[in-house]
């Protein structure tokens, strides 16, 4: 499988910065796996430029036609941002009119008010920006809350694509779910298939069998 400069250059930045370390870890679902991936850690400016490069360049290549970048509070708000101010630096004026926009957890009643900071979303065409996926819970709240606004989403994106089921009976992932419910695509900078892909030759024996019987085990078949 090959990758992208940016995919490969986004990889060795978490590698190095530990936002994706290899063993073993619980994750929230309770699973067991052999490897985890903080994006919290994308805390310094260099590792912020990457992390907004590797998004900006996977939705240049998608070639989705946006007006607005959505972050679900909180993760997604500096993710929004930081996005598409690289959009324009890469894209230039193809993209010097797409704006950010963001939901506050609690609704305002004075000022401004609502509940939307940022760009408008009434009649516009929204890509929503996230982290990871896995019940798919605070994608299909960004759904609402766009529908809500008047606005149309063209899709989602999200750093890593961890490819698993959202059940064990499930022969469906995350990501693939969310893309029937709602007929959108669902893009990401990189997939657990990259990461074996660009990092398997480093792995020990041990860390490659958990790995082979993760996947084996969470993905569909």
């Amino acid at each position: 499988m090959s990758l992208e400069e940016y995919q490969r250059r986004f990889l060795d930045a978490a590698v190095d910065s530990q936002a994706l370390k290899f063993g073993s870890f619980t994750l929230k679902s309770g699973r067991q796996s052999p490897y985890f991936f903080n994006m919290g850690l994308f805390n310094k400016a260099p590792l912020v430029s990457q992390l907004a490069e590797s998004y900006a360049q996977a939705i240049i290549n998608s070639n989705l036609e946006i007006d607005v970048v959505f972050g679900p509070a909180y993760k997604g708000i500096p993710l929004a941002a930081i996005t598409v101010l690289k959009l324009y630096e890469l894209g230039g004026k193809k993209y010097e009119n797409v704006g950010y926009a963001f939901n506050r957890k609690e609704k305002k009643d004075h000022g401004e008010g609502g509940s939307i900071v940022g760009e408008s979303l009434k009649n516009k065409r929204v890509l929503i920006i996230d982290d990871v996926m896995t019940a798919g819970t605070a994608i299909n709240e960004a759904f609402a809350i766009i529908g809500a606004e008047g606005g149309k989403v063209e899709g989602c994106i999200i750093a890593l694509d961890r490819m698993e089921t959202t059940g064990d009976d499930s022969n469906t992932s995350a990501t693939q779910a969310v893309s029937q419910r709602y007929g959108t695509p669902v893009l990401s900078i990189v997939t657990l298939d990259h990461i074996v892909a660009h990092l398997g030759q480093t792995f020990t024996a041990d860390e490659k069998s958990q790995m082979e019987t993760y996947r084996n085990k969470y993905l569909p078949k």
